[in-house]
């Protein structure tokens, strides 16, 4: 089995999940998990997570994301993309200084309500799949962050947008609710996941390409280790003498490690074990004054 982080780049036409299906037939393995759902028709960088990285999925889903998006002004859709039915046309009368200045005062902290046609499940059911059946029901607001928008062009109706933002943000409705501002609707033309947390699209590979790589005995390279996604926590290595106690995944002292530690530090570390090999995440008990284990990643074969 292989152990470790696959950067993808997803195609248009592909869900998240059918990826992950995907590389299942390819690398003949199941245990497989994606890190954050892209839309069918949007591409970009989708890090899968593989054997004991599994365990990663949900600290690499709360990662922030980046993401190139096309806003297409004067209509509005039932998806709020260009893939779904035209409910509205309007006639786009904005200047290129008030699309700047509409833009500019989405970015900071804000309440957005979902899309019908998205993953979220409302009371077991996925709200896309009450909207095909033509319901509509009622979202509740979620808190999200947009650090930054950059806009790259505008080329009336369209404007291309460079978005940094935090998880769960639906960059479709970003585009909505600009175009409501500015009182002509919007609706996303296009989507391009260019960074998820450090995973960025310069070192994404493509279905196509795994599977060659697959052929030619040539992925393990392509495979990146579990700290890679870590590396935001500071290291630790335990000492020799303590090299039965990590072994086990039991709680340690401060005096565990080579390095000193401080008992006020609350962040969780990289754990290396007494041979120098990444095993876990571990957070310091304050209480008890040891550092214990958040997750552990088996070494196997």
């Amino acid at each position: 089995m292989i152990h470790g982080i696959l950067n993808v780049y997803k195609e248009a036409g592909y869900t998240s999940f059918d990826v992950v299906a995907k590389l299942r037939g390819i690398l003949k393995q199941k245990k497989i998990g994606h890190t954050g759902t892209l839309d069918p028709a949007a591409e970009g960088v989708l890090p899968v997570c593989l054997g004991n990285g599994t365990k990663l999925c949900d600290m690499l889903t709360e990662k922030t994301k980046e993401y190139e998006a096309v806003l297409l002004l004067g209509i509005d859709t039932d998806t709020q993309d260009t893939t779904g039915t035209v409910l509205l046309e309007r006639e786009v009368r904005v200047s290129e200084k008030e699309v700047r200045e509409v833009i500019a005062g989405f970015v900071g902290e804000q309440m957005q309500i979902p899309p019908m046609y998205s993953a979220i499940k409302v009371d077991g059911k996925r709200l896309y799949e009450l909207a095909r059946e033509g319901k509509s029901v009622e979202r509740k607001a979620r808190p999200i962050t947009i650090h930054s928008i950059e806009v790259k062009e505008i080329a009336l109706p369209k404007v291309r947008i460079l978005v940094h933002c935090s998880k769960g943000t639906y960059i479709r409705t970003l585009c909505h609710d600009i175009g409501e501002k500015l009182g002509c609707g919007g609706a996303m033309e296009y989507l391009l996941r260019t960074r998820s947390g450090h995973f960025s699209l310069e070192n994404t590979l493509t279905l196509a390409q795994i599977e060659e790589l697959v052929k030619q005995n040539a992925i393990e390279a392509h495979i990146l280790p579990m700290e890679e996604a870590l590396k935001d926590y500071l290291p630790l290595h335990v000492k020799q003498e303590w090299k039965v106690k990590i072994d086990n995944g039991n709680p340690l002292p401060p005096e565990a490690f080579t390095e000193a530690v401080q008992s006020a530090d609350k962040e969780k570390r990289r754990i290396y074990n007494a041979e120098g090999i990444f095993f876990a995440l571990y957070e310091f008990e304050e209480a008890k004054n040891r550092w214990i284990p958040d997750k552990i990643f088996p070494i196997t074969e």
